[in-house]
C-alpha cells in the first residue's frame, strides 16, 4: 500500500518504520531539512531516532502535498499543539477515499477537542482512525514487542489499519470506542507525570500502586462522562 506519515519525529519515524517494514511504500513529510537529508542519505533519523535503521522502502521529503498525494493512508504524527495546523495545509492533497489514522495524543487547548476530531474538521467526509497505546517510539522502532489499538466508528478502516500495521512485533487491536481510546492515551501521561513525581518525593509502592489505581478510576469516570 501507499502510505504516507506526516510527522518526522521519533513517533513517526518508527510507524514509518513499521511501515516499510510490512512492505509498504512510505513517504514520510518531515519539516526539517536535516530530518529529510539524514533519513534519505544515511536511512538514520540522527536527529529524532539516533541509531535505528530506516527501512529503504521510507523516503523522507519536506513537501506535504508530495507526501500525500497517491497515499491510501494517511498517518499524522505531529504534535498536538501543531496538528491542526499540519493537517489544514495539506488537505487539498489528500486523496478523497484514503484513510486517515492519527498517531497523536493529547486533547486540544482551547476547543478540547480529541485529536481525531481535530483532524476529521480538517479534512472532512474521511474515515478517521485513531492509533493509541503503550508505546515508545525507540522501542518500536528496535522490534521490541508492542501492542497499541485502532479505534474507529468505521468498522472497515479499522480493519484496514490493523492489516497494514500488524507485524509479529506489533500487535493491532480493533475498537469502536474512539472517545475512550483517545482520552485513555492522553490522561495516562498525566498520570505518568505524577507517579514521576511520587518517584521523586521518594514515596514507596504503596504510594505509587494508590495514584495508579485512583487515576484509573478517575479516566475511567470522565471516559464515560
Amino acid at each position: 500500500m501507499r502510505c504516507a506519515v506526516i510527522g518526522g519525529g521519533a513517533w513517526g519515524t518508527a510507524l514509518a518504520n513499521v511501515l516499510g517494514a510490512n512492505g509498504h511504500s512510505v513517504a514520510l513529510w518531515a519539516r526539517e531539512p536535516d530530518v529529510v537529508a539524514s533519513v534519505n542519505d544515511a536511512r538514520e533519523n540522527r536527529r529524532f531516532l539516533a541509531g535505528v535503521c530506516i527501512d529503504e522502502r521510507v523516503r523522507a521529503t519536506e513537501d506535504m502535498s508530495d507526501a500525500v498525494r497517491g497515499a491510501a493512508l494517511v498517518t499524522y504524527a505531529a504534535p498536538s499543539h501543531a496538528l491542526r495546523d499540519v493537517a489544514e495545509r495539506g488537505a487539498h492533497s489528500v486523496e478523497k477515499d484514503a484513510i486517515l489514522l492519527v498517531a497523536t495524543k493529547g486533547i486540544e487547548r482551547g476547543s478540547l477537542a480529541v485529536m481525531t476530531d481535530v483532524v476529521g474538521e480538517a479534512l472532512p467526509g474521511h474515515a478517521v482512525v485513531a492509533l493509541s497505546g503503550p508505546t515508545f517510539a525507540a522501542e518500536v522502532a528496535h522490534g521490541q514487542p508492542t501492542a497499541v489499538v485502532a479505534a474507529s466508528t468505521n468498522a472497515e478502516a479499522a480493519a484496514v489499519v490493523q492489516r497494514v500495521l500488524s507485524s509479529e512485533v506489533f500487535r493491532v487491536y480493533r475498537h469502536d470506542d474512539v472517545t475512550g481510546v483517545e482520552l485513555g492515551g492522553a490522561l495516562k501521561n498525566v498520570m505518568a507525570i505524577a507517579t514521576g513525581i511520587a518517584e521523586g518525593l521518594e514515596l514507596g509502592h504503596n504510594s505509587r500502586a494508590a495514584l495508579i489505581t485512583r487515576g484509573l478510576a478517575e479516566m475511567t469516570r470522565l471516559g464515560v462522562a
